[in-house]
């Protein structure tokens, strides 16, 4: 019989391996966010809607009487209405002016 001589080369290849490393706990700044928050709204809640105190007892009551000035209050009143009654004039002039420039850009006249 033969003999048969077998040669047998082995390869080392590297290993290559990849660790991942998570911490957990650090969250604990938005913990404290949020919960300063919550503190926050409580307190502006109680401010805004607690404390029912009955004020009708009338002792803060103010009353003020200007007396006099009825004819400058009138005249004052009247200045007002002129006023509001001029601006409103320009706004329609305004409105009919937009108008008709878009009437004009969409015809070509």
């Amino acid at each position: 019989m033969a003999e048969y001589e077998t040669t047998r080369t082995t390869t080392n290849e590297p290993v290559h391996s990849t660790t991942t490393t998570t911490r957990s706990g650090g969250s604990g700044g938005v913990a404290f966010v949020v919960g300063a928050l919550v503190v926050v709204v409580g307190v502006l809640a109680y401010v805004m809607f607690g404390g029912d105190v009955d004020t009708s007892s009338g002792a803060n009551d103010v009353n003020v009487t200007i007396e006099g000035a009825g004819d400058a209050a009138n005249d004052a009143g009247q200045a007002i209405q002129g006023a509001a009654e001029s601006a409103g004039d320009a706004v329609e002039g305004a409105a009919d002016s937009v108008g008709n420039a878009a009437d004009e850009a969409t015809t070509g006249n």
